[in-house]
């Protein structure tokens, strides 16, 4: 066979693969908003679940995912991105630096529902936090910080070293070359790490039905006092998030509109995710654009 025809083929191959994975990934977004859309509304995504009858809402799951999200960002990205700055800026190549790489290959291929047991031994019984969104930020922390580093140090070495040899020719110190030189540069992959880490984290289930429990008190959103129990901003109540509730409510759910209810709320949580990953990228760009002044 000629290498062109050969070329055409492979080439044929690719694009169809590539057309059956956009099929499919559009298929399943448009199956999930079709379901849900028509659920959403203003009282559903502020009202409280029911659970003998109708006209139930997600407002506290949607709350808690929210917030847990921010809690495990404040945790993971400056744990994962200084450990990525430290694997690709100043870890020598030895015995220490390559168990430091195994250690995170295998961490990042353990199930979630692995961590989430290891969550409820260490973090809620043995550190007596509890079932609460300060465990589950914890336990995602854990479950993510292998795809953060990973990450982080991919993207730092992705830089051209004839700006970290310019840095070096001008008389910068290590720090500020890695913060005023190659930070910026790597920006963008590191915002697009973060993103994926958020999604993960949105979507998460198996991990803190262990971790941050499966039932939220009632919440009285005009108390922000972190340390009351019904307080919304609390770390140490406990939170079922949005992902949690669609597994409850599909499994365990007795109302009447049970499946509605879920149907509504994967929607949201699917609208969610891409609205926050459109977003992180825009701030992103625009972040990138001021650091470097570029147009």
């Amino acid at each position: 066979m000629k290498a062109k025809t050969v070329d055409k083929v492979a080439t044929s191959i690719i694009v169809v693969l590539a057309l059956f994975i956009v099929v499919l990934l559009l298929g399943l977004l448009g199956f999930i908003l079709v379901r849900g859309i028509g659920q959403i509304n203003w009282h559903f995504l502020t009202s409280a679940p029911q659970l003998l009858k109708g006209g139930g809402g997600i407002g506290p799951q949607l709350f808690n995912s929210i917030f847990l999200l921010v809690l495990t960002l404040i945790i993971t990205i400056p744990l994962g991105w200084g450990g990525g700055i430290y694997m690709a800026e100043y870890a020598k190549p030895g015995r220490i630096t390559s168990f430091i790489r195994l250690v995170v290959e295998v961490l990042s291929s353990f199930p979630s529902i692995v961590i989430g047991l290891f969550g409820l031994l260490l973090i809620v019984n043995t550190f007596g936090l509890g079932f609460s969104l300060l465990s589950g930020a914890m336990a995602l922390a854990i479950f993510n910080l292998p795809l953060m580093v990973r990450t982080t140090e991919q993207a730092f070495r992705a830089v051209p070293k004839e700006q970290k040899e310019a840095g070096l020719a001008l008389g910068l110190s290590k720090w500020k070359i890695i913060t005023s030189i190659l930070l910026p540069v790597a920006l963008p992959s590191l915002i697009t790490g973060t993103i994926l880490a958020s999604g993960r984290i949105f979507g998460e289930a198996a991990a803190l039905m262990f971790t941050a429990g499966m039932s939220s008190p009632p919440l009285d959103f005009t108390d922000w006092n972190p340390t009351s129990p019904r307080s919304p901003i609390n770390p140490l109540r406990p939170a079922e998030t949005l992902a949690v509730h669609i597994w409850k409510v599909n499994s365990e759910g007795i109302g009447p509109d049970s499946k509605e209810v879920a149907a509504g709320a994967s929607a949201v949580l699917v609208l969610l995710v891409l609205a926050f990953n459109l977003s992180a990228r825009w701030i992103g760009r625009v972040v990138y654009r001021r650091m470097t002044a570029s147009k």
